[in-house]
């Protein structure tokens, strides 16, 4: 496997058979899926990366955002053909621990501690639309195909199922899960998959436009908001409600972000995450 690595105190870039990995100037963490001959289907090898590098952004307290996309023709078809050769001598035990690199992955994905955008195009298969579903923000190409093709081959989204069921809905997955139809961006975008569906020629433009949004933002207030809404969601509005959400807007008031962004906006000022640009 070709593995390079380049470091200075802003970029990094990381390259192997299967993801490419670079942070820029602005401290956006670009996650290319890069087995474009191959339409970016997944195997393990795959998975394994992305988890790898999912982590790293995470932790990286310099990351302000993560982009997914991928090279070539297609965002993703689903699964590697040689892939599911190999599962389909598996014993149900191995299965199990072959399904949970791929849950492991799309799970770290969702509970990313950083704004994440999906930038698709082409066609999105399979397991892609979970890892979409995964993301905060997709953009999408007008002419993306999408499909849950898993029961055309006797199987079942299992380990996507979540993540898509939030972005879609129920009963919108009670069909598309059981039909395997192929559905337009313009219907994604209806049913919540795709924040926008655009021109092909409009989609980096539009992923920068909204990476511009987030940094103007303060960096940890980013990060409480993302991890608010997947805590308050279908909880109930009760009493441990209003006062946990009463204790957390207090606490971020109070910490050392709070009073800045506060203390720049009364003031007049940029706020010190906009002057360290």
């Amino acid at each position: 496997m070709d593995n390079t690595q380049r470091n200075n105190p802003q970029k990094e870039t990381i390259v192997s058979d299967a993801v490419t990995y670079h942070v820029d100037d602005n401290h956006i963490a670009t996650v290319t899926l890069n087995r474009a001959e191959k339409h970016n289907a997944f195997n393990d090898d795959m998975i394994a990366e992305l988890e790898r590098l999912f982590k790293k952004a995470g932790f990286d307290d310099s990351v302000r955002a993560v982009v997914l996309r991928a090279e070539g023709k297609s965002f993703s078809a689903g699964a590697d053909l040689n892939w599911m050769k190999k599962m389909a001598s598996y014993t149900e035990a191995q299965n199990r621990e072959d399904a949970m690199g791929l849950a492991s992955m799309l799970h770290t994905l969702y509970t990313l501690p950083k704004p994440t955008i999906a930038r698709v195009q082409g066609a999105a298969f399979g397991g892609a639309v979970g890892l979409i579903a995964c993301c905060d923000i997709a953009i999408g190409s007008k002419l993306t195909n999408f499909c849950l093709s898993e029961v055309k081959i006797g199987l079942v989204p299992a380990t996507i199922s979540p993540y898509v069921i939030e972005a879609m809905g129920a009963r919108v997955c009670r069909r598309y899960f059981q039909t395997a139809e192929v559905f337009s961006a313009r219907r994604a975008r209806r049913l919540g998959l795709l924040s926008e569906a655009v021109n092909e020629e409009d989609l980096d433009s539009t992923v920068n436009d909204i990476i511009a949004s987030i940094l103007k933002n303060g960096p940890q207030a980013v990060s409480q908001s993302k991890a608010l809404v997947q805590w308050v969601s279908h909880k109930p509005i009760d009493s441990d409600m209003l006062n946990d959400t009463s204790k957390l807007i207090a606490k971020v008031r109070t910490s050392e972000e709070g009073q800045e962004g506060l203390s720049a906006f009364l003031e007049k000022r940029k706020a010190a995450w906009l002057e360290a640009k």
